[in-house]
Order: structure tokens, then sequence, then C-alpha cells
């Protein structure tokens, strides 16, 4: 008695599992990987941080991966260990793992990236190790130093008395003169019987006599010399060995100490035309200009005393003020000298004000080329103007020929084809200029 028996292995394998082209082989891909190594960079700081597990599936029985032994049927996982990272660096892109663009797992290992680097291509013909060049960081310009005057210096009034208190002490030390002359004895007899004077023999000069001589000396001085007239549109700076003691803006007749030294200070409005300054255009071009310049005193101390003379202070402030603002030549464009002008004005407002001067408009009012390019930027004028002409006429020749054809050809006059259209615009062209340069002469 016989009994089949059947066996429970699997008689064969697959052939789309065996097959060499359906699945990739260890070989091939080690070849693959190879390829890919020669043309990728691979960073080292990647690479320790990467690490490839095998895939979760388990192969087939007639596959046999890196990690099997040979002569067992059972699929060995390949050791898990560190796999080298290779990186794709662009100049364009960030840092892209390579072994992720060829793997299916669903949660790839974390792979830390470093910021990428733009760097400037090499240029034809430039040898490998030349020197790149190297661009300079602007550097923010520092604020220009504000002029400071002494605080202390600020305008005040001072203590002035009116005219009529001088000159009342002038008359009493008048007085005490010819009454101390009368006490001495001293007055002539026909004077006294003028001004009818009791008789008297008289003391003769003592000490006494010197005193009040000199007493009512000083007083007749002090009264008579303070006494001042104010004009309008005038002030005076007082100071007192060397001190500032105020200032008098008054008017008429009043009195001031004769001690304090007196300086005289013009604030009416004032306008000041300048000589032919230095100054250049848009285009660096030397001019020499002439500024109109309105201004007046404002502070009367620090015009006085915080500089050492305002005047030329002014003008210093204007000069370099035309040195860093263009100025273009005057019948060229009105904005422009408009914008020139406020331009100038605002910065040399704010270079006077600390010295107590305001100024309410810088206008250049004659601008002309320096003597050395005169000559040559006239010639460059008047070219640029011929050239402006001609594009005018040019322009204006186009338009109307343009004008005549198009007439022509819509209103159905005439029909045209390529050639006898190019005779009708040449013909034309040389018709219309040739009369535009009849009337121009």
């Amino acid at each position: 008695m016989s009994t089949n028996t059947t066996s429970s292995t699997p008689s064969s394998t697959p052939s789309s599992l065996t097959s060499p082209t359906s699945l990739t082989s260890p070989s091939s891909l080690t070849s693959t990987e190879a390829s890919a190594e020669s043309s990728v960079d691979v960073s080292p700081a990647s690479a320790a941080a990467v690490s490839v597990a095998p895939p979760a599936t388990a192969s087939p029985a007639g596959f046999r991966g890196p990690g099997a032994v040979p002569g067992s049927a059972e699929p060995v996982a390949a050791p898990a260990g560190p796999r080298p990272g290779r990186l794709i660096h662009n100049e364009a892109t960030t840092e892209i793992p390579v072994h992720l663009l060829f793997r299916d797992d669903p949660a790839p290992a974390p792979v830390p990236l470093r910021p990428a680097v733009v760097t400037r291509r090499q240029g034809a013909g430039e040898a490998p190790g030349a020197a790149r060049p190297r661009t300079r960081r602007p550097v923010n310009a520092r604020p220009r130093p504000v002029p400071s005057v002494d605080p202390e210096l600020t305008e005040r009034p001072a203590r002035v008395l009116p005219g009529a208190a001088g000159v009342a002490a002038g008359l009493c030390g008048v007085a005490g003169c010819a009454a101390t002359s009368w006490w001495a004895g001293l007055v002539p007899p026909l004077a006294a019987e003028a001004f009818a004077l009791p008789v008297h023999a008289g003391a003769g000069l003592g000490p006494a006599q010197w005193a009040a001589y000199a007493a009512a000396g000083a007083l007749g001085m002090f009264g008579f010399g303070g006494l001042a007239r104010g004009r309008t549109g005038r002030a005076w700076v007082l100071g007192l060995f060397g001190r500032y003691r105020g200032t008098v803006r008054r008017t008429g007749l009043m009195w001031v100490n004769p001690l304090l030294l007196r300086r005289r200070v013009d604030v009416r409005l004032r306008h000041w035309r300048s000589e032919p300054m230095p100054a250049a255009d848009g285009n660096g071009v030397a001019l020499r200009a002439v500024t109109l310049v309105v201004w007046r005193v404002r502070d009367t101390v620090r015009a006085t005393l915080g500089v050492e003379d305002h005047e030329t202070y002014l003008r210093e402030c204007v000069e370099a003020a035309l040195a860093r603002v263009p100025v273009e030549p005057l019948g060229t464009v009105r904005s422009s000298a408009d914008v020139a002008g406020d331009t100038l004005t605002r910065l040399v407002a704010a270079d006077a004000a600390p010295v107590g001067l305001e100024v309410f408009s810088v206008r250049p009012v004659r601008v002309e080329y320096a003597p050395e390019v005169a000559a040559a930027m006239h010639r460059r004028r008047i070219a640029a103007l011929d050239a402006a002409q001609r594009a005018s006429v040019l322009t204006s020749v186009v338009d109307s020929v343009e004008d005549t054809v198009t007439r022509l050809t819509m209103r159905g006059l005439v029909e045209l084809d390529d050639y006898e259209r190019k005779v009708l615009v040449k013909d034309l062209t040389v018709a219309f200029c040739a009369g535009r340069g009849d009337t121009g002469a």
C-alpha cells in the first residue's frame, strides 16, 4: 500500500522575484550609489548624523540581500550602521540629502541642515585662485557738528535812565562848581554883580574846596557824559571790564553809564550782494555765482561777542553752502534754480543761527561759467540748442509726412504699393525739409 505524500515546500520561486530586471541587486545598487558619490558632494557633518534603516517588508525567498548568509533560505537584515550622507550643494537651493530621494520610508531620520552659502560664479578666463573683488560696506555719514556758543551769551535789556535824569545831574554838577567857586572867593566881581550874589570875602582854596570841586565835577561829567541818543534800527551792546551788561534797543534821549563800553549794532533788515564766488553745477563744471542774501541780526550779544565779525562769518557760510549745493546757470531750468535757492537758504540759516543771525533768503542772481571753461561750455550749449532744434524740425516733418500719407490712403484718393509709398514718403520729406529750411533762412 503506497501513500502519496505531498511536500509543503514551494516547488518554484516566482520568476518576477528572481529576475534580475525586476528587483535591484546589491551590486547594481552599489554601482548606482558609487556613481552618485562621484557627482555629489558629501558633507562630513551630515554623514555622521544620517543612518539608513532596511526596508520593513520581507524579501522574497529567492532574494538575498547584502546581509544574507550563504546557504540559508531566510533573509537576513543588513546591519544597521552609519551610512555616509550625500548632499547636493547648490548656490540657489539648500542642502538636500540624496538618500531621501531613493527611499520609501514614511518617517525618515531627521538630518541637520546647514544654512546654504551662496557664492559668486567663476567668470570665464578667471584663474581659480584669483582674488575676488571686495565690496565696500556703506559707511553712515556722521552728522556735521553744529557750532555752539556760550549759553550765557543771551540778549537781555540793559538798565538805563531817561535822558532828563542825566541832564539834571549835569546841571547839578555845574551848579556845584559855581557854588564852590563863590565859597572860595574866586567869582569875579562883575559876575557876582550880574548874578546878584552876596559879597563874600572867600576862604580860599583849601582841602574842602578841592573836594567840593571834585564832587561837583564828577557829577557834571557823569550827568552829561552818560547822555545818549537811541536810533530806530540801532542797538548798543554794553560791557563793563569785559563782561556783558545788557543791550539797549530804546530810542530817544537816555542816560547810560559812561563807564560801560558801547558797541553799536545794526538790527535792521539788510541785504548783501556777494562778489562772484566759486560754485559748480550738477556735472561738476566750475561756475561763478553771485548771490543776494537777505538777513538781519536777531541776537545782538551773540552777533557781537559770539563771533569776531558776523558779516565775515555770514560771507564764509554762503561760500561754504555754494560749495555743497549744485547751481545751474540761470535760464536753463527754473525749478532747479528755485530748489538751489531753497537749499542754500536752509543751509546758511542753519549755520548762522548759532551766532544770532536770521537769514531769510539766499538766491543766486547771476551764474556764469568760470573763465577757464566758459568758451568750451558756450560751444557745447550752442551745439545742444542746435541738436534740439534739428530734432524738433525732424519730428515735425515726420508727423506731417505721416499725416499726409494716411489721409491720402484712408480717403481712397490713391492706391499705393510698397514701392510707391516709399517714393512718396521720400519726396514729401524732401519737400517739407526744404520748406522748413527756406522759412528759417
